[in-house]
């Protein structure tokens, strides 16, 4: 299993990628294979841990020597592996074919018109694994050998009911205008609720954070509380009335929304990118195309069932059924 070589395993913040890497391997090990997890020496882990490097670097995030100098360690080793789960970035796949042991590469990124034709060069290199269907039908040419979707181990999530929820709305993630961060501060602002927005503040979006959304933050009815431990994240997630997901880009994925469905905590948000598959309409919150439809549905978030989805995400997104996609990938991939 090779992670990405900035953040340990599990994160104790921001890492979407982490968290899946981090349910895979225990799970996988629960399962009676034997796992060896390339990642950063803080990591914890149920697998047999190699480090490249000491601790986590997240500021060294995108600098590609990192991530191929832990490429170029986990591949010296591949004759000991039946497969290698890769979940870096573009560092793997172009050497993939370079060594006998089959590489299974999951996108945990979007694609553009750069990224495709990347993959379509390689495209015999590694087995990709989509992890949506909408990411998937992006570049529709590749060779997939699955679409697995990201999970999340329901118990770690606290559940609370609609009568145990306080009175604040929350924006959680990345902060960048891809995220929608400051539709999310329309959205209260016109309808008068509280907002709390939880997340990192990269570098590279230092100037949107600055000049977008601090001067919107007074403290009372806008509030923005960094980066948080996971606790904290548990509570604020478990605690909203309703999680607002504005996006404005091709989100793949989106792990917070099943956080979120997981705790109770309806999801409304706009239906870009994978959105549809992962919110059911009506059901685990309201996909809304526009400011005004989302400000009319929150309206009426007082109609979707905690429990509803919270059982949604137990069908559709546990460890258990990723594990399940993932074991049937590796074993047609080994000829097993």
């Amino acid at each position: 299993m090779l992670a990405p070589p900035w953040i340990k395993i599990p994160p104790a913040g921001y890492g979407g990628i982490e968290w899946v890497v981090h349910y895979l391997s225990d799970a996988m090990v629960e399962r009676g294979h034997d796992v060896t997890l390339f990642a950063p020496g803080s990591s914890v882990t149920r697998a047999r841990l190699v480090s490249t490097f000491p601790g986590e670097m997240p500021d060294r995030i995108g600098q590609t020597m990192y991530e191929v100098k832990q490429v170029a360690s986990c591949f010296a080793q591949a004759a000991g592996f039946d497969v290698i789960h890769d979940h870096s970035g573009f560092a793997a796949v172009p050497f993939a074919s370079l060594i006998e042991t089959p590489v299974v590469h999951t996108l945990h990124g979007p694609f553009s018109v750069d990224i495709c034709s990347f993959y379509e060069t390689f495209r015999d290199s590694a087995h990709l694994v989509a992890i949506s269907e909408y990411q998937r039908s992006c570049c529709p040419g590749l060779r997939y050998a699955g679409t697995v979707y990201n999970p999340i181990d329901i118990s770690d999530w606290p559940f609370r009911n609609r009568d145990e929820k306080e009175d604040y709305l929350l924006a959680f993630g990345r902060l960048c205008a891809e995220k929608g961060f400051h539709t999310a501060i329309e959205v209260a602002k016109r309808t008068g609720n509280k907002l709390i927005i939880a997340g990192a503040v990269q570098q590279v979006y230092r100037d949107y954070y600055e000049t977008v959304i601090r001067p919107q933050v007074d403290g009372d009815q806008i509030r923005f509380v960094g980066e948080v431990s996971l606790t904290e994240k548990w509570n604020l997630f478990s605690k909203a009335r309703a999680f607002l997901f504005p996006i404005q880009w091709p989100e793949p994925f989106g792990l917070v929304m099943i956080e979120a469905m997981a705790c109770g905590t309806p999801v409304l948000a706009f239906p870009e990118g994978s959105v549809p598959e992962v919110v059911s309409d009506g059901v685990t919150g309201f996909v809304v195309s526009s400011v005004e439809q989302m400000i009319d549905r929150l309206g009426k978030i007082d109609e979707i069932d905690p429990g509803a989805c919270r059982q949604y995400v137990r069908d559709k997104f546990s460890v258990a059924r990723a594990a399940d996609g993932y074991e049937k990938i590796y074993a047609d991939v080994a000829g097993a």
